[in-house]
């Protein structure tokens, strides 16, 4: 098994509880981990026997532009798109973080990480 790594996917989106967050949106970062069976492609050199990172990315993006309140919703919506769509997954880990969170302090970021 190897690790694939699609990490600092940087995404604007409209996801959280308040009202505000829905209209004014904020910033998001994404970072996934895939353990996939990759050795046939490191033999044949094709695309078509490891995981597409592009496809990673499409999920990420798609999935982030769908609000939603909470960003463990969002994490599972990738996570499980992830896991159903691309070929080779044996498992997977999501991260999602808000960044600059309207918290009333100094906060650079919050964050969910999901394994499936």
């Amino acid at each position: 098994m190897s690790v694939i790594s699609v990490e600092g996917i940087k995404i604007y989106a409209f996801h959280g509880c308040m009202d505000e967050e829905g209209a004014v949106g904020s910033h998001y970062e994404v970072n996934v981990k895939i353990e996939a069976d990759v050795e046939k492609a490191v033999e044949t050199d094709k695309l078509s026997d490891t995981v597409d990172y592009v496809k990673v990315y499409e999920i990420v993006k798609e999935q982030m532009a769908i609000r939603s309140k909470l960003i463990e919703h969002v994490a599972r919506r990738i996570l499980t798109h992830i896991k159903n769509d691309c070929a080779h997954v044996v498992s997977a880990e999501v991260t999602v973080y808000k960044l600059d969170p309207p918290i009333h302090g100094i906060v650079d970021r919050v964050g969910i990480t999901l394994k499936a």
